[in-house]
């Protein structure tokens, strides 16, 4: 079993390899696939034809395993930050709701997906008329933005890629404004995987291996000061992945006990709360 600095940079390099690829690589990453187009996964997790159709050709790399910026309910002027923003993708859906007063900012760790995403700027502004989205290198445990600067945080699919998840946690506690939302989209579990699924070296970058049950999750949130904690569990992602005779959800499948599916144990879930005001519902 590799180290958690080990595995840390094994899923730098295989997300460093799909950007360098546009996502034609790389199979067992969260969403990547040869079994599925990634056009036709995301329509299945909630994206629309006209929203993917007004994206730069590559952001969508397969990448996602929900929608969070549906239940994000972005509005004008605030400022988003989206945690593992990859090419861009949702980021460049969310620039356009909270407009030209609003700020969107992406974070992610890995260098090749900043530079793709800095590249798609350009077909961003040219298609909305917007210059309010921006990248920056940096690691969810760590996030490089000032305290409660940040209106709304979303992710998709990334939470669980981390070795800290109550660092990241923290790290969302810290750069929340009081009364900011979480709206993320990300992969749990209904309940526990056998061990031999964690020695699957892809299930860490496809988004199993490292992944944590519903319960646990919400235990970090409150550990971290989150507030009005709703978690939404999503079947569609792993239906479609399943459906499609994916690699990785084969092999998972194969380890699991005798009449148990990945849908019984593994899912997208929706994750929403809010940081505190602090002072009473006056405040917000």
């Amino acid at each position: 079993m590799k180290t958690s600095e080990e595995l840390r940079q094994q899923i730098r390099s295989d997300y460093a390899s799909i950007a360098e690829n546009n996502g034609n690589c790389c199979a067992g990453a969260c969403g990547v696939t040869e079994t599925i187009d990634a056009g036709e996964l995301a329509e299945k997790i909630g994206y629309t034809k006209e929203e993917l159709e007004a994206l730069p050709a590559d952001a969508n790399m397969g990448l996602s395993c929900g929608n969070p910026t549906i239940i994000a309910a972005l509005q004008e002027g605030e400022t988003i930050l989206d945690l593992g923003s990859g090419g861009g993708f949702d980021i460049f859906l969310a620039g356009p709701k909270v407009g030209k007063t609003g700020k969107a900012i992406g974070i992610d760790m890995t260098p090749q997906m900043i530079d793709k995403a800095r590249a798609n700027i350009g077909h961003y502004q040219k298609t909305t008329g917007l210059d309010n989205v921006e990248f920056r290198l940096g690691e969810i445990e760590h996030l490089p933005v000032a305290d409660s600067s940040v209106d709304v945080i979303i992710s998709n699919c990334v939470l669980n890629l981390s070795m800290d998840k109550q660092r990241v946690w923290d790290e969302i506690s810290r750069v929340l404004k009081p009364g900011g939302r979480v709206a993320i989209s990300d992969i749990a579990l209904l309940c526990e995987v056998p061990a031999e699924v964690k020695s699957i070296l892809e299930a860490w970058a496809g988004c199993v291996a490292g992944a944590i049950p519903v319960e646990q999750m919400r235990t970090q949130m409150v550990n971290a000061g989150m507030d009005e904690i709703v978690l939404t569990p999503k079947p569609h992602y792993v239906n479609a992945l399943t459906a499609a005779n994916d690699p990785l959800y084969a092999k998972v499948t194969a380890l699991l006990p005798e009449g148990q599916t990945a849908e019984q144990v593994i899912t997208s879930l929706d994750i929403q709360a809010k940081k505190p005001c602090g002072c009473g519902p006056s405040c917000c």
